[in-house]
């Protein structure tokens, strides 16, 4: 056939399904059958995943004139994703072309929840089309003889690249497209990706900086007007000094509306702990939804979740509560309505969100947006803003992940062995290892070989042989076997299965929440409350218990901190209020009595002034800054602060941050005027002054502990006999003590350092946040009581202080009526 042949064939399957291609999909076949790489960025629900799947079949009938006799077996083409939950959608999508166009190709699924059985028949046969994940992706790379799975493949498709950029499953991506590149010369790579910032870098990072792929490569835009209707639910009712979380529930009985207008609605919550308390109170107070309510989280069980994927699909769910879980490419057409329960922090996550309702071409978005606190209706109004503006948000890759790196080396190793010349070539190309010199890969092989200079007695670090010819093996079987268990860069707290006394596996539950449990307590999860009955060999046993409770699992990764770009749209909309626009947002209108009375107590700070408030209570003198730049960034501002403020007399501090300051709490009084005199918001000595103030050794400490699993040091144990989380610790803090006394050059050593600063606390948006106060007006305000911008921060503190018999939210209610009547 020729290729308008092969055009045609597609158009023609589009008509009979009612359907027009859009110009992207065209542009996107014709592309990649000219044999060109590419990065598409699509909006969700455009249409994508046809826009690649119909080239890879087109691609074989081509290659194949008599396609519809005889079927040439073998694996063509895999297509990435990060989520298991989109495997099954992106497979229907594959077999209706497969089917429609009379191939006898076949469509498998390979993801952590593929059976052994399916693993075993896919090892003697390999699908024509596979749907994996990164880390299958790598297990298939530790698989004796994988060139030969790999020689014919035609193309690898890696969906959502814009969720796996920022992340060392992007490197993880990198490393494995690079070696897969070596093996197929016929290889075409493509990136599907929502908006971001760094589109073009996004491409770079996909196919190689300085590779013959990028230089032969298209980026392809889809230019199609998506309407995303944004509409908040401002409370009837509003204290004038707000704190977190507490008016989330408190607005149920606006959402039973909502639930009740719409064919299906999607609850988003930023935790899976939330996800639990919405799923729970809604049924509570609404007990006639039983049955047509459900939960969505990574913890739960794969059966649940795959069971409330087909229930939405099939209409017979009216609502589902969920986390991140179901924020990606999923297709579900009966979404009518999407609810974001609590500041999504970002605008690319908002959007995305939205995205789940009306996913099809040219439907409308709706999200409701629900404030668990009042001051999140500013992020409301700013996520307005976002949506007219089309803002766009950046994703930084990583740049030398040498755990990633030696667990990847691992992985060739205990397969067919490698040729160290050969794989160096390849990183090289990749963008994360663009600059590892010759120095730093020997000593990388060294470790591989001698387990580092300061570990060479020990045996357990010595997992790779090298044979005469030069190629690095692995020939010890527990090696493999233990590496094969832990391929992966996602590292948590130790999970352990949540199952029945009788049997029946519930879910995951972190080991941290149930070291905190005795026999008999009662803790919700999975949308049941359970019994705590012991723990045994990894497992938590429990059984059901018509008992209330309040424990809700709390799982690691709650914290979210807010994007630059959502920063920045926030710090604007807070600036309006000063300049007294007449023109302001419904959120913004909502909040005058708030604003109001900020003005009462203090000012609300202009664009060129940041503010500073200062008070006494019975709790010490409070010291407030407001620089609006999300947690992480008021992490290490605070810290900077406290040391630099203990350089000019002696006095001690405690934190409290969130997203929008953070509070010094001591108990004597800074003298301000000369902080303000002294220049501390100075960006010299920046770096110095943040290891000296933040105890950055402990937490390079706690970081290494991942970069010590990742690259293979410390193993975390078999499936349902895991090594506990504190063996863990101790194990990776004893090495981290060793190479800080012994090898302080060791690459993993300082690479613990290196993330610490720049990914946990962001020193380069620190350091820009710094210089933009630095030329703004200094507005330091001596106030008398508490201020609604200080309220959220103190009540904050007070939440993770133990607080004696008194509730906490009485005590909250009680200060917030002091101040009222004042």
């Amino acid at each position: 056939m020729t290729r308008d042949q092969l055009y045609d064939l597609a158009e023609s399957w589009f008509q009979s399904q009612g359907w027009k291609p859009f110009p992207f999909q065209k542009q996107t076949w014709r592309a990649f059958l000219q044999g060109k790489h590419g990065l598409l960025n699509a909006p969700t629900g455009s249409g994508k995943t046809y826009a690649l799947w119909f080239p890879i079949v087109l691609l074989y009938i081509k290659n194949n004139p008599n396609y519809r006799t005889v079927h040439k077996k073998g694996l063509k083409a895999i297509w990435i994703t990060p989520l298991r939950a989109l495997s099954k959608e992106i497979k229907q999508s594959a077999e209706r072309v497969t089917t429609d166009l009379g191939t006898q190709m076949t469509v498998g699924i390979r993801t952590g929840d593929t059976t052994t059985k399916e693993r075993a028949q896919q090892k003697k046969q390999m699908p024509d089309l596979l749907i994996t994940t990164p880390e299958s992706l790598q297990l298939l790379l530790a698989t004796k003889g994988y060139k030969n799975i790999f020689k014919d493949c035609s193309a690898i498709v890696v969906d959502e690249w814009h969720e796996l950029l920022g992340s060392k499953r992007g490197v993880q991506m990198e490393l494995g497209l690079s070696r897969v590149r070596s093996i197929s010369k016929n290889l075409r790579i493509w990136g599907i990706s929502a908006t971001i910032g760094n589109l073009e870098q996004a491409r770079q990072v996909l196919l190689g900086p300085n590779s013959q792929a990028l230089q032969n490569s298209v980026m392809i835009r889809a230019n199609l007007k998506k309407k995303i209707t944004v509409k908040s639910i401002i409370p009837k009712e509003m204290e004038t000094f707000p704190w977190r979380g507490h008016l989330g529930i408190r607005l149920l009985e606006d959402v039973v509306p909502i639930i009740n207008a719409s064919k299906t609605t999607l609850l988003f919550t930023n935790t899976r702990s939330q996800c639990e308390i919405w799923f729970q109170k809604i049924l509570e107070k609404h007990p006639e939804f039983a049955g047509e309510i459900a939960m969505h989280h990574g913890s739960i069980n794969k059966d649940t979740r795959v069971w409330v994927e087909n229930a939405i699909r099939n209409e017979s769910l009216k609502a589902v509560v969920c986390t991140s879980s179901l924020d990606l490419g999923v297709d579900f057409a009966p979404v009518e309505t999407v609810v974001q329960i609590g500041g999504p922090k970002g605008i690319a996550r908002f959007l995305q969100r939205a995205g789940r309702s009306g996913h099809r071409p040219g439907k409308e978005s709706v999200i409701y947006f629900l404030p668990t606190h009042a001051i999140e209706l500013v992020e409301a109004s700013a996520l307005q803003q976002a949506v007219k503006q089309k803002a766009v948000e950046d994703r930084m890759p990583y740049l030398n992940s040498y755990d990633v790196l030696l667990q990847f080396l691992t992985t060739l190793a205990i397969s067919d062995g490698f040729y160290p010349d050969e794989i160096y070539k390849e990183i090289k190309q990749t963008f994360c290892y663009q600059a590892v010199s010759e120095d730093q890969w020997q000593w990388l092989l060294n470790f591989l070989v001698m387990g580092s200079q300061s570990l060479q007695s020990y045996d357990e670090y010595k997992k790779v042989d090298v044979e005469e010819d030069g190629k690095f093996t692995v020939n010890n079987r527990g090696v493999a076997m233990r590496h094969r268990f832990q391929i992966g860069t996602i590292v948590g707290d130790a999970n352990l299965t949540v199952r029945y006394q009788k049997g029946g596996y519930i879910g995951t539950i972190e080991e941290y929440f149930i070291s905190k449990l005795k026999a008999g307590d009662v803790f919700t999860f999975a949308g049941r409350n359970l019994e705590f009955i012991r723990i045994k060999e990894m497992q938590v046993h429990v059984r059901n218990s018509n008992k209330k409770t309040s424990k809700v699992p709390a799982w690691g990764g709650s914290r979210m901190t807010l994007s630059a770009q959502m920063s920045k749209l926030l710090r604007e909309e807070l600036y309006s209020v000063s300049l007294d626009k007449k023109e302001q947002s419904r959120e913004m209108k909502s909040l005058a009595h708030i604003f109001k009375q900020q003005r009462v107590d203090s000012v609300v700070p202009k664009p060129n002034e940041f503010l500073i408030e200062t008070f006494k209570t019975e709790d010490g003198y409070h010291h407030l800054f407001y620089p609006f730049e999300g947690r992480f960034v008021h992490e290490a501002m605070g810290s900077l602060f406290g040391y630099r403020i203990s350089l000019l007399s002696p006095i001690t501090f405690s934190l409290a941050f969130n997203d929008y300051g953070f509070e010094l709490l001591s108990d004597k009084e800074i003298d301000m005027q000369q902080v303000i005199d002294n220049d501390l918001f100075t960006t010299d000595f920046m770096l110095d002054d943040l290891q000296k103030s933040l105890n950055s050794t402990e937490m390079a400490r706690r970081k290494f502990r991942d970069i010590a699993v990742i690259s293979g040091m410390v193993f975390t144990g078999y499936p349902d006999k895991g090594v506990k989380m504190k063996h863990l610790q101790s194990s990776s803090q004893l090495l981290f003590e060793v190479f800080r006394d012994y090898e302080d050059d060791n690459l993993l050593f300082q690479q613990a350092f290196t993330e610490t600063f720049e990914h946990q606390l962001e020193e380069g948006r620190l350091r820009f946040s710094l210089e933009r106060i630095a030329a703004q007006e200094i507005v330091w305000k001596a106030c008398k009581t508490p201020t609604p911008f200080s309220f959220p921060l103190i009540t904050d503190r007070m939440s993770r202080e133990r607080l004696s018999s008194e509730k906490l939210a009485d005590r909250i209610k009680r200060m917030a009526a002091i101040l009222t009547k004042k």
